[in-house]
């Protein structure tokens, strides 16, 4: 007997299975796929099944999707909320003149239905501990406004409730913000004196993101996308257009920035992009080390696009981090594995390890004991002093004043020292999966 194979449309699958598939997809994938035949444009227009299936599957594990903004809000604007929020997640570092209220490092994290932004610095306990401070709350109101809080002294409690809160939080603890992109890498925030930053007035309908790069996100079907593009033109160049009505904004939006104080000058961020190691950069990142002082500090390591590996230290100080020199440096990244030479074992071994208490190291690790410590390659590295005169890079008469090790550990972390000093400075993780590591109370820094 023959079997005869009967081809199936995807529209003949079950619904389930159907928006399992589409889940996979990307919104500019989505909106191709809409023109196919009216029942899937109405489906991606309007189906609140279709953009929950999206945004549980990319977001799902990270936050509770159905809490946003009470669960009132349409999934489709979820979406498009959420891929911006995605890009903040990580490490974010002020750039520019600031004053001293100013954090000099964000950490931004899901919450169950808002992110938090907060200060990181060291604590000033002598051990591994991170001071985790409030820094700024975003979130979505039920009526689909973009909800963004600012906490300046990092002592404000705020609450589900007053998240949810469509009048908002009480005025004199909080400051209401705009968080502005300017590109991926780049966020501005600045106080909302109820206009935007681009002289409209605030539609509260529509979220503080990147305006006209929005709708990107979800891509055009072609069928409109002409139209969109001419009305897009028309709007920016028509010299009878909206021009009248954009110098009357600006002129309202002075108006009301004479009347009333700005309580938060606006501060920028730029995000730092490699702050965890990858197996070809296994040392970049942003790490926490003990210096030579006791204290407590955070170092950047980076790799440049010509070979070369920069740290340079990032934490409490106010000044911007380029004018920070880097501690050291080298334009080549030849590893030595181990076992080393009894010459370069012995310039490990004689040198001691800056570290807190035992007790304060033990309660850190969050890997195997038998692996701290434990050398698997060693790299040589120079001091900022061959930066300060050029002229003088390997030509200094005394190299131990420049000439430095890295040393990789096993358990993926490393240590590094000069041979001028007598003791190895060892890095440890700030952050793990998202998470920051070893947080402690504000009051005990």
């Amino acid at each position: 007997m023959i079997e005869t194979l009967i081809p199936l449309s995807f529209g003949d699958f079950p619904d389930d299975v159907q928006l399992c598939v589409l889940s996979f997809l990307r919104p500019a994938d989505l909106a191709a796929f809409a023109c196919t035949c009216k029942r899937f444009d109405a489906l991606y227009r309007h189906d609140q099944r279709l953009w929950f299936s999206l945004c549980h599957r990319r977001w799902g594990s990270k936050t509770l999707i159905n809490k946003w903004g009470g669960g009132k809000i349409s999934y489709k604007h979820l979406y498009r909320v959420l891929h911006e929020y995605d890009t903040l997640i990580g490490f974010w570092r002020r750039c520019g003149d600031a004053a001293a209220s100013a954090p000099p490092l964000v950490f931004f994290e899901w919450g169950p239905f808002y992110i938090t932004g907060s200060r990181v610095s060291p604590s000033k306990n002598r051990g591994y501990g991170v001071i985790k401070k409030p820094y700024l709350w975003m979130s979505i109101a039920p009526s689909g406004e973009m909800i963004n809080y600012l906490d300046p002294d990092g002592k404000a409690e705020l609450t589900a409730e007053d998240l949810m809160a469509e009048s908002g939080v009480v005025e004199s603890e909080l400051i209401q913000v705009n968080v502005n992109f300017i590109g991926d890498c780049h966020v501005v925030v600045e106080e909302n004196l109820g206009v935007s930053t681009n002289g409209s007035a605030t539609d509260p309908s529509s979220p503080d993101l990147r305006g006209e790069e929005c709708d990107n996100v979800y891509g055009s079907p072609p069928d409109r996308l002409m139209t969109e593009i001419y009305q897009c033109l028309a709007n920016r160049t028509s010299p009878g257009g909206n021009g009248s009505s954009r110098r009357q904004r600006r002129r309202e939006k002075e108006k009301q920035k004479q009347g009333r104080m700005r309580k938060w000058d606006p501060e920028h961020f730029v995000k730092i992009v490699n702050c965890s190691p990858k197996p070809s950069r296994p040392l970049q990142g942003l790490w926490k080390g003990i210096c030579d002082d006791m204290s407590l500090d955070f170092y950047l390591v980076s790799y440049d696009d010509v070979g070369g590996i920069a740290c340079r230290k990032v934490g409490d100080s106010y000044r911007p981090l380029t004018y920070h020199a880097p501690i050291f440096w080298t334009s080549s990244l030849t590893f030595f594995e181990s076992p080393l030479s009894p010459e370069e074992d012995d310039i490990y071994h004689c040198r001691s390890h800056l570290r807190p208490a035992a007790e304060a190291d033990e309660s850190h690790d969050h890997i195997s004991a038998s692996d701290n410590g434990v050398v698997s390659h060693m790299l040589y590295i120079n001091s900022s002093y061959d930066l300060v005169i050029p002229d003088l890079v390997g030509t200094t008469v005394n190299p131990r004043r420049v000439e430095g090790r890295i040393w990789q550990y096993r358990n993926g972390t490393f240590g590094f020292g000069f041979l001028r000093d007598n003791y190895i400075i060892d890095l440890k993780h700030i952050a793990v999966n998202g998470h920051l590591l070893d947080t402690v109370e504000p009051s005990n820094g």
